[in-house]
């Protein structure tokens, strides 16, 4: 009986070890069988760009649902190609194309190539960035791109930071530090052991009311309410009004209420406004508290040494957002959290015997995961160390350059027709307008445009987005690329103009 469950057992083992084939490893069959499929992968992706001729397929997602539904995860396809066709069908011919010159949506650029190399090999890799003994040099090359982005921003001698997955986690992170950092600073508090003070209630950050919802959601994370949070007016360039800024903290002492923290956009969503950071940083010192600048959006300007000065003032921060995937034409995701003294990053920082015990940290082993909410992360710094050591600095900064003079040529091109009524100047590369050639009321200029951005959807053709401001719907385009010239801004106002003349035909 023992004899045959053996024999049972092993001729189960013999049976499933060709299935061992998919593992990435040393054995030349596995490493000929991962060769194989990458190359059918690559090829296919290339196919899929040579074939690519408009930004989305106009599908809708009652349309594509039931073939997504349709599949059964209880079997497999019969290989590699069956599985592409699959693919192509459920996503490749629907994903949205952002390197075509007719999308102008939102902060999505197109990637380098160099990169898409690098993606290869941090998958296969697969390091873990948390611990020197899951990443080793990979940790001192996260490290070194670290402090070469701190010396751009001119952070200081003591300045440190780590990748994360976006901006969104970035800010979260900042806010934790600004809150521990007064509270540990003013209350001689423990907040990791003990929970958030009574005081805590009080706390308040300010920010512009243009600013990234992710200020809101991080202070309702972080346990103190979105009524925490201060938005603060803009002025006529929709950037943070400064007067207001100091009439507002002054009206909160008054009641009671603590400043903790500004927060400056140097780069908003809406309009690429870029808040007045030297006068914001003055005040943050003036208030003792914590400066913070979310430069998710306008990061790249670092690069270019005719727009650079655009963030001067940034270098007063304690704490400063980057978004690689947004202005260095990185891959989702390449993000990074910036700090101007390394030391306040331990107000993050846990200890596990098992992971980065303190034994290591006094060895001068660097363990990652002592700087960041997370613990598993990919290696995605790999990305950036390719762009930077196989195009350079200077080229992305001619990409910088090259989008924003399209931006401003944009606004010229919008500004003297008169069927559009352009709001804002770009400062980086957004662009408000709507399209008004019939002096129609207010709603229905809303309900105009509101069909002119979906029926451009729908078609594929382009697509731009849109957004209020003061209720009023506004179109918005969003350069991104370096590719789109005026032509492609030309062929896309045109087909604005159509689809509103359509529209006026049947209303």
């Amino acid at each position: 009986m023992y004899t045959k469950v053996r024999n049972s057992i092993g001729s189960l083992f013999v049976r499933n070890k060709s299935n061992q084939i998919h593992i990435m490893n040393h054995q030349e069959a596995n490493i000929n069988h991962y060769a194989k499929i990458l190359q059918k992968t690559i090829d296919f992706v290339t196919t899929h760009f040579r074939n690519a001729n408009q930004p989305f397929s106009g599908i809708n997602p009652a349309d594509l649902k039931p073939a997504v539904h349709a599949i059964d995860f209880n079997t497999t396809s019969t290989s590699i190609d069956e599985l592409l066709v699959e693919v192509k069908a459920l996503y490749c011919q629907h994903a949205v194309s952002f390197h075509l010159p007719k999308y102008i949506a939102h902060l999505n650029c197109p990637v380098v190539t160099p990169t898409l190399a690098a993606e290869v090999i941090i998958s296969a890799l697969n390091s873990s960035m948390d611990t020197w003994d899951q990443s080793a040099g990979a940790t001192l090359m996260e490290m070194k791109l670290i402090d070469w982005t701190c010396d751009q921003l001119h952070l200081g001698p003591s300045a440190d930071g780590v990748f994360t997955s976006g901006g969104t986690q970035s800010n979260l992170m900042a806010l934790l530090m600004a809150r521990d950092y007064y509270i540990n600073r003013t209350l001689a508090y423990n907040v990791k052991i003990e929970g958030l003070p009574a005081d805590a209630k009080r706390f308040r950050v300010f920010c512009s009311e243009k600013s990234h919802f992710s200020i809101k959601k991080a202070c309702s994370i972080l346990g103190l309410g979105e009524n925490a949070v201060v938005c603060v007016p803009v002025g006529n360039r929709f950037k943070m009004n400064t007067k207001e800024l100091k009439i507002l903290m002054e009206k909160e002492i008054a009641q009671g209420n603590i400043p903790i923290a500004i927060v400056a956009t140097a780069g908003t969503t809406d309009f690429g406004s870029i808040d007045p950071l030297i006068e914001l940083g003055e005040l943050a010192q003036v208030y003792g508290a914590w400066f913070h600048v979310d430069a998710a959006y306008g990061c790249g300007l670092m690069l270019s040494d005719n727009h650079k000065y655009k963030l001067n003032g940034i270098e007063f921060a304690n704490s400063v957002t980057v978004d690689y995937h947004k202005s260095f034409f990185q891959p989702v995701s390449s993000s990074a959290l910036l700090v101007s003294d390394k030391d306040t990053l331990r107000l993050m920082c846990y200890h596990a015997d098992y992971l980065n015990p303190i034994e290591q940290e006094k060895d001068g082993y660097p363990n990652q995961v002592n700087k960041t909410i997370q613990t598993t992360r990919r290696f995605d710094a790999l990305k950036l160390w390719f762009t930077l050591r196989l195009m350079g600095k200077d080229v992305l900064g001619e990409y910088i350059d090259q989008i924003i003079y399209t931006a401003k040529q944009t606004a010229i091109i919008i500004d003297k027709d008169p069927d559009f009524e352009l709001l804002n100047q770009p400062e980086i590369s957004t662009i408000l307008f709507r399209y008004n050639p019939y002096s129609k009321k207010v709603a229905a200029l809303n309900t105009l445009n509101q069909f002119i951005r979906k029926k451009l959807m729908d078609s594929g053709k382009a697509l731009v987005a849109s957004t209020k401001v003061n209720n009023d719907v506004y179109l918005k385009f969003t350069i991104l690329n370096p590719v789109t010239n005026t032509k492609d801004i030309s062929i896309i106002l045109e087909l604005i103009k159509n689809i509103g003349n359509e529209y006026a035909r049947n209303n």
